[in-house]
């Protein structure tokens, strides 16, 4: 553990404190916001390192009363005690010196497509959208269609949402990849399990000033907002495809009567695509460093199966069953999440002993 590191850390925190605490600081807000979200991220390995010093210090009091006949068995006690205390407490700092992914507190944008399997993969496609739809109702964030294209069976072609609230990107990161279903079809009359795929990309939001996008660069196009089947939902052409000439990305938004509303929302898509794009080119680093997570970016990854025949759901990067699958794409899937990321945090911590 470098108490160095910590010990700087310590330091910056308390200085943050007197500066916030500066009415010269307080009168401007704006730096004022600023030097409060710095101290408050530092606020928890200082304030663990502080519980580490302490209990350090405890240990050289109680080694002072050994030679005392009288007061020897306590103090053998306490520091036998504080000794325990400080081996957790050196878990806990190595666990919050794990670099913080920069996107963790960012909302998202969630592509759903159906893969290999025809209409049973669409149908499954409606299920996970559901899914996430759900659990982001469980803990209080918002979802918002922005693109979609469904079958006349009622299942989902392509869709793609926002989900914003709290943390949305460090839960969510770990669904991109491709997920396997094994059911029998209700068109399936010799009763076989067919197998189908969809697979999930989740992006990031990003800010305008994080990605520079050349309005000569992009071809507008507009055209009539279409549903299921190729009814119009309205007659007039406020949908927008908007396509990145450089890079060729397309991307879409139908989902709003207005065509300016449409627009922004299809940019906010491409600013993340472009993004996206832009970090799987950096890097040789961050390509190493991609080798320590469980698993957040590569869409041809198969991550999960859900078996309907034994009502299981496996991750398959760090090997958790779950036999609950009805409750799990009713929204349940905190168990799984949670899972991922101490698996992740676990391997992170791992690759910085190395």
């Amino acid at each position: 553990m470098n108490i160095e590191k910590l010990k700087n850390i310590k330091e910056k925190y308390d200085i943050l404190g007197e500066k916030t605490a500066d009415p010269a600081v307080i009168a401007d807000n704006k730096e004022w916001t600023k030097l409060v979200k710095e101290r408050a991220q530092l606020e928890p390995v200082a304030l663990t390192f502080e519980k580490y010093l302490h209990a350090t210090d405890d240990i050289e009091q109680a080694k002072m009363l050994l030679s005392d006949e009288e007061m020897r068995e306590l103090a053998e006690m306490e520091i036998e005690q504080k000794k325990e205390e400080l081996v957790e407490l050196e878990k806990e700092l190595k666990i919050l010196l794990i670099p913080v992914d920069p996107n963790d507190d960012k909302n998202v944008i969630m592509e759903i497509r159906a893969g290999a399997g025809g209409d049973e993969a669409a149908l499954f496609g409606y299920e996970l959208m559901r899914m996430y739809r759900m659990y982001a109702e469980k803990v209080g964030w918002r979802t918002e269609i922005i693109d979609e294209n469904l079958t006349e069976l009622g299942g989902v072609k392509e869709i793609v949402m926002s989900v914003s609230g709290n943390m949305v990107y460090s839960k969510l990161k770990y669904e991109s990849g491709v997920h396997r279903v094994q059911r029998v079809p209700e068109t399936e009359t010799q009763g076989r399990i067919h197998t189908s795929t969809v697979t999930v990309a989740v992006l990031p939001e990003v800010e305008d000033v994080k990605i520079e996008i050349n309005e000569k660069d992009l071809k507008i196009d507009t055209y009539r907002s279409g549903g299921a089947g190729g009814q119009h939902v309205n007659k007039t052409e406020s949908a927008i495809r908007i396509t990145h000439i450089p890079t060729g990305i397309v991307v879409q938004c139908q989902d709003e009567r207005s065509q300016f509303k449409n627009r922004d929302k299809a940019m906010k898509v491409l600013r993340s695509k472009l993004y996206d794009l832009y970090q799987e080119e950096q890097t040789d680093e961050l390509s190493r460093n991609r080798k320590s997570q469980v698993g957040t970016g590569d869409r041809s990854e198969r991550i999960r199966t859900y078996n309907f025949p034994q009502g299981r759901v496996t991750d398959h990067r760090i090997g958790m069953t779950l036999y609950s699958l009805v409750s799990f794409l009713s929204g349940d899937i905190e168990e799984m999440m949670e899972g991922l990321r101490i698996a992740d945090q676990t391997a992170k911590l791992e690759a910085s002993a190395d």
